[in-house]
């Protein structure tokens, strides 16, 4: 597995998906329960100067 806990941080790999054009990161699992996400959920995810931010999608 891709987790390496180091103090308060989790540490995880950078994954290829087959065909090539995506990446994947996992989450660690009490993160998801904190925010409630659930499977399939859709999420919005921004790039923000050199971080990548990714959180609940809201219709406008």
């Amino acid at each position: 597995m891709a987790l390496k806990k180091t103090d308060n941080v989790k540490k995880r790999s950078l994954n290829k998906i087959a065909g090539g054009t995506s990446y994947a990161v996992t989450i660690p699992i009490e993160y998801i329960r904190e925010l409630k996400w659930r499977g399939k959920q859709k999420l919005e995810v921004k790039l923000y100067h050199d971080r990548i931010i990714i959180r609940d999608w809201k219709p406008r």
